[in-house]
């Protein structure tokens, strides 16, 4: 089959499915991304260049509406030189969050289209005013609706639309739901596994070194930011270490701003969560080991005694299947995401998200409690394997994909859930 993928990123969610592709034998595979620096062999990537953004006299997401009709028309200008060149794919499969699909059916008006639905906003009850430190202004809620516009020309149109959790899906409105099919993403269950010599041996990440015996807490997160619970887990810290004095902490995470809003004054978040608890903390048992390789995170999911992982209701982190795959001892928030993937007492810990005081609690019970931190290890890698396989995961990607095209992107005519 010839398949054609957009994400302005490559190759995004998409990296497993493209790879099982390439595997597979016998496609052609097509990638129109702005960005993106790894190579998978067998996959043809066409770049396309944004413009200068439109100036536009208007609220913030009328800019973003602004630019994703840019990035449509990009995309739309690459892929009418594909189609110049006699590349006419079976399916397109690609975000809607960004725009870039929009004006695809244009180009390739009988080719069955294949979204992404990452997350629809609202004013209330979700990411939005869930943390109290942060209160969005009293005119939010209609900047919030209309950032949800081309999500909305998304649904509008004639493709049919996949999103990873139930949390996701019901984000989306009562109509939307029925044009989702869910597909909960997999874990390579090989690649990330326990590891059980892990904790008693020496552990080394660049300059930190951990040795056998020294309890070690995590905390992983693509920028260290609110959103994540960066700021409540740092307020955790001091009485982590006071009551553990021989526990080390190794916190991953970039400086950047992934969500939400940047901290006051220009700062990073880490910056300023330092100038509040800083001299709280013993430094010598605190490591910022800013972003890691894959294998790096691995290794360090393996070695944790006790890894936390907090979130808004809000998209979920890879990284939370990643922890659960490695079979990590996990304190958890307790928000609608991450209770879709483990329950308190049974594959995890669950916490509060905005009591910085349960959240150390959590982390102390598991590193004290050997017989509870290494059944909520079992179990969670259990879970694991029962709900993340990859196999699982792809085989469901293919089946739709298969009535997708059978059903010539109409999904009326085909059984297609």
């Amino acid at each position: 089959m010839k398949y054609l993928f957009v994400h302005q990123n490559f190759p995004a969610q998409f990296v497993h499915l493209v790879r099982a592709l390439t595997v597979q034998g016998g496609n052609e595979i097509v990638f129109i991304s702005e960005s993106g620096r790894l190579q998978i062999p067998g996959v043809r990537r066409v770049s396309y260049r944004m413009p200068q953004p439109a100036r536009v006299d208007a609220p913030a997401p009328v800019d973003e509406l602004a630019r994703g009709m840019q990035r449509a028309a990009a995309v739309a200008r690459a892929a009418r030189t594909l189609r110049d060149l006699g590349y006419v794919p079976d399916i397109i499969i690609g975000h809607h969050g960004w725009g870039e699909m929009l004006d695809l059916p244009d180009v390739y008006p009988d080719v069955p289209i294949l979204g992404y639905y990452e997350f629809f906003y609202r004013p209330t009850g979700l990411d939005v005013g869930f943390d109290p430190e942060f209160a969005p202004p009293a005119t939010v809620a209609p900047l919030i609706r209309a950032r949800n516009t081309l999500n909305l020309l998304a649904l509008a149109g004639s493709g049919w639309g996949h999103t990873p959790t139930h949390f996701q899906r019901d984000t989306y409105p009562d109509w939307a739901r029925d044009r989702l099919t869910l597909i909960p993403e997999g874990v390579d269950l090989e690649k990330c596994v326990p590891d059980p010599h892990a904790r008693t041996q020496s552990f080394t990440l660049g300059n930190i070194h951990v040795r056998p015996g020294e309890k070690l807490v995590t905390y992983v997160a693509r920028d260290l930011e609110p959103y994540r619970g960066f700021h409540v887990f740092m307020r955790a810290l001091p009485r982590i270490l006071e009551h553990r004095p021989e526990a080390r902490v190794i916190v991953v995470g970039g400086d950047g701003v992934s969500y939400g809003a940047r901290a006051p004054g220009g700062m990073t978040w880490r910056a300023h969560m330092m100038a509040e608890v800083g001299r709280t903390l013993d430094m010598e048992r605190v490591h910022f080991a800013g972003r890691v390789d894959y294998g790096s995170f691995c290794r360090l999911l393996q070695r944790s005694d006790a890894h936390v992982y907090l979130t808004y209701p809000f998209v979920v982190s890879w990284s939370l299947r990643e922890a659960m795959a490695c079979g990590c001892a996990i304190v958890g928030s307790r928000t609608a995401p991450v209770e879709e993937f483990l329950h308190d007492g049974v594959t995890a810990r669950l916490v509060p998200f905005l009591e910085p005081q349960r959240i150390a609690d959590g982390v102390v019970e598991l590193l004290e409690d050997r017989r509870l931190a290494r059944r909520l290890r079992a179990s969670v890698r259990e879970h694991a394997v029962a709900t993340l396989d990859m196999r699982t995961y792809l085989d469901r990607y293919h089946r739709l994909i298969g009535q997708l095209v059978a059903c010539g992107g109409r999904p009326a005519l085909c059984d297609v859930a």
